[in-house]
């Protein structure tokens, strides 16, 4: 992929694609850490409708962004405002073409907007590396809720709390 990326804030006319989108990541890109066992699989994917991905758009508590190129979906993250980033997908086609990364630094930015100093993820093992080469921190294994181990990765983020703030309430610089 040689195209131009663009990043913009998903809306729910994205549902469906975002929602095939999903789909097409984790069955493909994450045939090593599924393995095609149904039970892991039917569960991961079990919420993956247009119907929740139009909800999760939808919620003031999420910030989802979308990745586009020649007008397709080809990424997706989200991040919730308790630092959660609950979804980060690209297809895999395009994957290492600097996709993950523009939707890692959106996600970002919208966290220290939201003064969250500290993101927190699941990841399959698959695609942990990629996280821990963008300043995650691998904190061990954890059962996800579709009953695939999974790492436990967190970010502490620079800039996040004005540091008046952070000495008076919060002490996240210590």
């Amino acid at each position: 992929m040689s195209t131009r990326i663009e990043i913009r804030k998903a809306v729910p006319d994205d549902a469906t694609a975002a929602c095939n989108l999903l789909r097409r990541s984790i069955e493909e890109g994450c045939r090593a850490d599924h393995q095609d066992q149904p039970g892991v699989l039917d569960a991961w994917l079990g919420n993956k409708t247009p119907a929740n991905v139009v909800t999760w758009f939808a919620s003031p508590t999420n910030y989802a962004v979308v990745a586009e190129s020649e007008g397709e979906l080809v990424g997706l993250t989200l991040l919730t405002q308790a630092g959660k980033v609950a979804l980060c997908y690209v297809l895999p086609d395009a994957l290492r073409c600097g996709v993950g990364r523009a939707l890692l630094d959106a996600v970002e930015q919208q966290a220290r907007e939201w003064n969250i100093s500290k993101l927190h993820l699941h990841s399959p093992s698959g695609a942990s590396m990629f996280f821990e080469r963008h300043g995650y921190i691998n904190a061990g294994k954890e059962k996800a809720c579709f009953g695939l181990e999974c790492d436990l990765l967190w970010k502490r983020l620079d800039g996040a709390c004005d540091p008046a703030t952070r000495k008076r309430f919060c002490n996240c610089g210590e």
